[in-house]
């Protein structure tokens, strides 16, 4: 029983209750000899808490402790106590009465274990006398038969082996020989043998030395080899040989399927070493990293002077090629011929070997187009190859015709569908190169000359070159002069010689010279150049005009003389430079990119139109990125002057829907497709180190000059080549080049208005104006002859306007046309806060309207002295508004009516200005229900 007690109660518990009073435990002891009910007993046990059977460990002491009350009472600690004996009682009754229930048991096993026990003592004493007994039989007699009969065996076995032995050796002896006819090239032969040696060899297969002989898979590889080798160098003996020895194989049809994976790897192999040979040549060392390059990374390695030689190396390694496989056709033709002459015996022979040569006719035909789109497809991979191609795909045309036996419909349709799939990607990183271009762009002015002309870029020399009266050598192929057209490339050069072996001339690239030393030009610099480009025969005619000035449309002067400067406009801030083309680095870039789209036009007439698409989306994404830089503010687009045209806005959407990949919203339209994600490009954001927000500098005036005008001199260009890419489109395809120039080019030059508003909306403070207006008394009763001094005000503001544009133009040249539209908006934006002002007049007087007209024409005498911009904008905007408080009733309604551009607020006011001089109370209301009813629908 105590052993039950101290299982129920644990160590710390059976330890505590040991210095606890005997009295204690005899009554424990009394309280567990207390017979129980069964189901009351299991009532106590339920009532125990579970954390008491809990097997972690568990200080049940500790825990009744932290369980009792802040203030203890004697009484409930004697209950609970009692509570907890009763509980301890049950518990060591219920383990007592477990340990008796299961007694039988435990006696019954220890009996079985104990039987268990002297079993195994018998059982080894059996073994260990029947050990003893074994050890004396083998000393007395079966240690000596049974070597014996061992000693026979092995005799017998070794007998044998000896007699494998000397066949082994024989199979060695042939092992060598077959080395050496394969190095003779005797393939049939060495097949011829190794078949024998195999049928010897396979009655002592069992053996590991003949296992591990690979002269089967050894000659297997040497014939594949021998076979490999007839892809560049066909040899009729040679081929022959391996021929014959793959139809003793059996492996006929084997032998064409490896043929054409040893064409395809040798051209591979081939153009690789081509292309690497020139890249280390080009690099200067013998650097290894280029051997573990891909191909097409490789191409990029190419210098420009390496062009041409390495493509027509390219080409002379497809002919060999190319050849080789003629030769092979060739072989095979009359192989067939002769084995129709002289049929064979047997009739399943000769059946299997109609089979074979049926399919060998078959792999041949078809791997004609496929070793010419391989082998072309490696030649042009490379977009740094595309002008050498100009020069070769005339007789790469004509030799993959000769050699396909057919026009090459499919050929051409692979070589358009793979050039328009190249040029996507070339485009794709081209938009993204833009993209980081603009990211980038500060917006400087390029220091480019003042006849500069994209005539003058290496992109665009091959303009003047198709014009050109003289054609060198090197463009024969591509005008059609093929050698040996007449006689079929293979039959001339079916013995020695390559069609690709002309000489090939390139013409030494002029260097070019249009960028202005420092910014500046020197006359006799500016008289040099225009010496350098006065033999301009061979430029066409839309590229022959210097830059052309907006204003006029002609070609700027190259001096001016002081009658000249005296004659200019005071709004003119060109004065002080030189008349250059305004543009960035950005923009030259696309320049570039236009003059190498056109060349690839030339090159891929298939693909012009996707080219010319292309080449709209530059355009519209340098247009997008100079709107969003320079002219998106939702304050100023808001203010009903109609800044942005409707055929603006829907350029802009159109670029915004087709070109920008926006970041998706929750409510924005289905997902693209793979293909319409590849063709959008992410929209650019505006460089940090362009400040638009100092107002010293007019809040980036320079900046968005450059960026504006520099748009509309790309649109120029684009205007000047119109007639060039005319020319080039498809017929059918020529509405979207029209729509193009229609809906986006000339729309360049509307930039101007959204952008250079922000600019005029920040440059003067109107809100001054109107709380200097506000402070004016207009309900006058005599004629002033002295103007306000808001009038003042706002012509020093217009003043320090025109020298902060000063400023601004001694960095960066402002044409005309961009100080007109600048000058135009701070009018426009000074007269309509003129009117603003007026119309927050509570009351005013026939006299206070005489001082409106009086402020208003001693404003317009001073600002014509600042500017000649004619007429002034807006001007009838205000007087027209000053000489409506003098209309009758009629009238007004008429003008109500009529004026439109005016706000309710601004003809409200008007309406309610004029009560009590000549409008009654109730004209008022009519008036007013007017103005309601015109401003309804607009809600």
């Amino acid at each position: 029983m105590r052993v039950c007690l101290r299982v129920c109660m644990g160590d710390d518990g059976w330890k505590l209750a040991q210095s606890y009073n005997p009295v204690w435990l005899e009554e424990m002891r009394e309280l567990r000899e207390q017979p129980l009910d069964p189901v009351a007993e299991q009532e106590v046990i339920d009532s125990i808490e579970e954390v008491y059977f809990s097997t972690d460990s568990f200080d049940m002491v500790q825990y009744e402790l932290e369980k009792l009350p802040p203030e203890l009472n004697l009484q409930e600690l004697e209950q609970y106590r009692d509570t907890l004996k009763r509980q301890q009682a049950a518990v060591s009754k219920k383990v007592a009465d477990l340990i008796l229930e299961k007694q039988p048991a435990y006696v019954k096993e220890l009996e079985r274990v104990t039987a268990l026990q002297t079993n195994l003592q018998l059982a080894a004493v059996i073994c260990t006398n029947a050990r003893r007994q074994l050890g004396v039989a083998k000393e007395g007699f079966t240690e000596a038969c049974l070597g014996l009969l061992a000693n026979q065996r092995r005799r017998q076995l070794l007998t044998g082996l000896l007699q494998s032995l000397r066949t082994i050796k024989t199979l060695q002896r042939t092992d060598v020989r077959l080395s050496e006819m394969l190095e003779e090239e005797d393939y049939p032969g060495a097949i011829q043998l190794c078949l024998e040696c195999q049928k010897a060899a396979s009655t002592f297969k069992h053996y590991s030395c003949i296992r591990s002989t690979h002269t089967h898979a050894h000659t297997s590889e040497q014939l594949d080899v021998a076979l490999s080798k007839t892809c560049k160098h066909f040899d009729v003996v040679h081929y022959t040989k391996v021929q014959r020895a793959y139809s003793l194989l059996g492996k006929t049809q084997m032998a064409m399927d490896q043929l054409h994976m040893h064409f395809t790897q040798a051209i591979h192999n081939t153009v690789f070493q081509v292309v690497l040979g020139y890249v280390e040549l080009c690099a200067g060392n013998a650097d290894t990293k280029f051997q573990k390059m891909q191909y097409k990374d490789l191409c990029t390695h190419i210098t420009l002077d390496s062009y041409i030689p390495c493509l027509t190396d390219l080409c002379k390694a497809l002919w060999e090629v190319m050849l080789s496989y003629h030769c092979t056709m060739q072989w095979h033709e009359e192989h067939d011929k002769n084995v129709c002459v002289s049929p064979a015996d047997g009739a399943a022979e000769e059946s299997d070997e109609s089979v074979d040569r049926s399919y060998v006719k078959k792999k041949l035909e078809h791997g004609l187009t496929r070793i010419w789109q391989v082998g072309f497809i490696c030649s042009a991979v490379a977009h740094q190859f595309f002008r050498c191609v100009l020069i070769l795909s005339r007789l790469l045309r004509t030799c993959g015709e000769e050699f396909c036996d057919s026009k090459s419909e499919v050929l051409q349709e692979s070589i358009k569908r793979q050039s328009v799939n190249y040029f996507k990607h070339y485009h794709r990183a081209r938009l993204e190169e833009l993209r980081m271009f603009l990211e980038n762009e500060t917006w400087e002015l390029c220091p480019v000359k003042s006849n500069f002309n994209i005539s003058q870029l290496h992109e665009f020399k091959f303009l003047g070159q198709c014009r050109s009266p003289s054609v060198s050598p090197s463009k024969l192929a591509s005008s059609g002069a093929v050698p040996g057209l007449e006689l079929g490339l293979f039959q001339q050069y079916l013995q020695e010689g390559n069609p690709f072996e002309m000489h090939m001339e390139q013409k030494e690239e002029e260097s070019e010279d249009v960028l202005a030393s420092n910014g500046y030009e020197s006359d006799e610099l500016e008289k040099s150049v225009y010496q350098e480009y006065d033999s301009d025969s061979d430029v066409p005619d839309e590229l022959k005009q210097d830059y052309v000035d907006e204003n006029t449309g002609d070609a700027p002067l190259k001096s001016i003389s002081q009658e000249t400067i005296r004659s200019k406009k005071r709004s003119d801030y060109n004065l002080n430079k030189a008349n250059q083309p305004i543009l960035t680095n950005t923009t030259l870039n696309v320049i570039r990119l236009l003059g190498k789209y056109m060349q690839m036009m030339n090159i891929l007439k298939p693909i012009a139109f996707d080219v010319i698409h292309c080449v709209s989306q530059l355009f519209d994404y340098y247009l997008y990125a100079v709107y969003t830089f320079f002219g998106c503010n939702d304050t100023y687009e808001a203010s009903g002057l109609g800044l942005i045209s409707s055929r603006l806005r829907s350029t802009l959407n159109r670029i915004q829907e087709s070109l920008i990949d926006r970041p998706a919203t929750p409510r924005s339209t289905p997902p693209l497709s793979l293909l319409q994600w590849k063709e959008k490009v992410p929209s650019p954001h505006l460089s940090q180190l362009v400040n638009l927000s100092n107002s010293s500098a007019l809040f980036g005036l320079a900046q968005r000059v450059v960026a504006t005008e520099s748009l509309v001199f790309l649109a120029e260009q684009f205007e000047a080549l119109q007639s060039h890419l005319d020319s080039m489109m498809p017929p059918a395809k020529k509405p979207f080049l029209q729509q193009f120039y229609s809906q986006t080019v000339s729309t360049a030059s509307e930039l101007r208005k959204p952008i250079y508003w922000i600019v005029a909306a920040k440059a003067l403070d109107y809100e001054q104006m109107l709380l200097l207006m506000a402070g004016v008394k207009w309900d006058i009763r005599e004629i002033m002859s002295q103007h306000n001094i808001y009038v003042d005000v706002l012509l020093k503001e217009f003043e320090q306007f025109h020298q902060r544009l000063a400023d601004v133009s001694r960095h960066v040249r402002i044409p005309l046309p961009v100080s007109n539209v600048l000058w135009e908006h701070c009018i426009r934006l000074a007269n309509r806060t003129l009117v603003e002002g007026y119309a927050n007049v509570k009351k005013c007087s026939n006299e206070g309207r005489a001082l409106m007209q009086l402020d208003f024409q001693q404003f317009l005498m001073k600002l014509e002295k600042l500017t000649d911009l004619r007429p002034i904008p807006d001007k009838e905007f205000v007087e027209t508004y000053i000489k409506a408080y003098y209309l009758t009733e009629n009238d007004m309604e008429q003008f109500i009516k009529n004026h439109r551009e005016y706000s309710m607020k601004q003809l409200a006011n008007l309406v309610n200005v004029c009560l009590g001089s000549h409008i009654n109370k109730k004209a008022r209301q009519k008036l007013l229900a007017a103005i309601d009813d015109i401003d309804r629908p607009k809600r």
